[in-house]
Parts: structure tokens; C-alpha cells; sequence
């Protein structure tokens, strides 16, 4: 703590923690990470995104890198998508990884559990219209399945088809032959995934974390 303590970037570090939810320590390792993964630069641009190894072979690669893109991620009400990000706003998309406190109330671990799933809705909301299309969904579906090597594009279209109708039936219940269903709200998303257990799995060990790891 005495070299934290003496470093010109304290005070910053110290609004930063109030901001994210993150100690003086884990602020000081991804201030290294991020200057790593810079160059040096104040800001990240994709291009250091795409660099890195282990994020190369991920099929929703470039979802991820979005992700630290999107306004919407910078608990902010603004939309849209920026070209470069300062550390701040690096920090910010990364507390969405912070795991929850032991601490935590309930109502606060309702509140990191909401954001956590409002970030990963973003994530696949790909045209920001605040809604997960079927073509979205299939997009994401699709590269998963066949970036396996296991199935064909055709099969893998065909699961996302009937995926996607499964998440109908259960948002909307019944639906008429000629109703068209548009897309998972955000709202439908919390009910869908009502029982999947968040918190722990949206997490990072920040603190041993290496460069490569940071978009896993």
C-alpha cells in the first residue's frame, strides 16, 4: 500500500474505487493491464482488442470487443458506440465482472445481478434497438455451434430456429399462428434466465489475472 499510497494517481484511484466497486489494488493491476494492452496510449482502440491471443479462437470474439465499445456499458443513458476508450471507461465495462461482495445486502446483490444480465443483454442486442432479434440470436447461436466443427451451418441454423421459438413460448406463452414474435425484451431476458446463477459465473480473478485473460 505505502508505494499506492505515494503514487501521483492515488486520489484518481480512490474516486475510481467509489466508482467500481474495486480496491486501490485491483484498480493499480488493471492500470497495468490496460497500459499493456495500449502501448503505453491513454486510450484502447479494437485494434489492441483483436491482438490479443486467446480472445482470437472465441466465437463471439467480436461481441466481446463491442462490449467495451457501447455506451451502454459506461453506466451512462447515452446509446451508441465510441472508437476509443480511456481507462476509466476500460474499468467501468470490467466492474460488470467484478464478482459480488460476501457483504452485499440483498438488495444490493439484486442490483450487480440486474447489471450483470443488462450487460450481456447488451452484448447480443447487437443493433441496439432494445431487443434480441431471431437474426441476432441465430448469429450467436450459429457461431457457436459452428465454430465446434460439430454441426453444419444449415443444422446450426436450424437449433437456433427452434431455440429461439423455445424462448417464445416461454416469454409470450401461447401464441397464434399468425403472431409474429419479434424479439426478447430485456424484461423476457431477466424471466428467462430467472434461476441461471450470475453472479459467480460472470466473474474474474482480477488480481492473478494475465493480459489474455481480460475479454475471456
Amino acid at each position: 500500500m505505502g508505494a499506492l499510497q505515494s503514487s501521483p494517481g492515488q486520489r484518481e484511484y480512490v474516486d475510481l474505487a467509489e466508482k467500481t466497486g474495486f480496491s486501490i489494488e485491483q484498480i493499480a493491476v488493471l492500470h497495468k493491464r490496460f497500459r499493456q494492452l495500449s502501448h503505453n496510449d491513454e486510450k484502447l482502440r479494437r485494434e489492441h482488442f483483436m491482438a490479443i491471443p486467446d480472445l482470437a479462437c472465441n466465437p463471439i470474439r467480436s461481441q466481446i470487443i463491442q462490449a467495451f465499445f457501447d455506451r451502454r456499458n459506461f453506466h451512462q443513458k447515452d446509446d451508441g458506440t465510441v472508437e476509443e476508450i480511456s481507462f476509466e471507461q476500460f474499468l467501468v465495462v470490467m466492474s460488470h465482472f467484478r464478482p459480488p461482495s460476501p457483504h452485499m445486502t440483498e438488495e444490493q446483490r439484486e442490483s450487480v445481478r440486474r447489471d450483470k444480465l443488462r450487460f450481456l443483454f447488451n452484448m447480443h442486442d447487437t443493433d441496439n434497438d432494445g431487443m434480441i432479434t431471431l437474426e441476432e440470436y441465430r448469429h450467436v447461436v450459429e457461431e457457436l455451434l459452428s465454430r465446434s466443427g460439430a454441426l453444419g451451418k444449415e443444422t446450426a441454423k436450424s437449433i437456433a430456429d427452434a431455440a429461439m421459438l423455445e424462448v417464445a413460448s416461454i416469454s409470450m406463452g401461447h401464441m397464434e399462428p399468425d403472431e409474429f414474435y419479434e424479439g426478447i425484451t430485456f424484461e423476457h431476458f431477466l424471466k428467462l434466465l430467472g434461476s441461471f446463477e450470475i453472479e459467480s459465473k460472470m466473474s474474474i480473478r482480477f488480481l492473478n489475472m494475465d493480459t489474455s485473460t481480460l475479454c475471456k
